[in-house]
């Protein structure tokens, strides 16, 4: 699954380009306040999809849930933290699944 390059912003860790973007569209979790999750990807290359889980809610989520924007340091981290756990971006396959949320 390749994420759409509309919409998406492009950070660098390591030398390395990335495209990152937050579901344009939020999922019945999301919009409940419960949990924001965005995309990563290597710029320009197609292969495994990093799908980091936070643990702080979407914006103008209809609970009311108090929210906070994803920084590019949050998704730098994450990267970082991916790899070191085995995310091969340049590797085709299934999305690699990051969970930092509390629960």
């Amino acid at each position: 699954m390749a994420l759409l390059r509309r919409g998406s912003r492009r950070i660098v860790v390591d030398d390395i380009a990335y495209r990152w973007i937050v579901r344009r569209k939020p999922t019945h979790a999301q919009d409940g306040g419960y949990f924001l999750s965005y995309g990563v990807e290597l710029e320009g290359e197609r292969g495994a999809v990093l799908v980091v889980r936070t643990d702080h809610a979407r914006p103008l989520n209809y609970m009311g849930v108090p929210s906070k924007a994803v920084l590019p340091s949050d998704v730098e981290r994450a990267i970082q933290l991916a790899l070191a756990r085995g995310w091969e971006p340049s590797a085709p396959g299934a999305q690699f699944q990051l969970d930092l949320s509390a629960g």
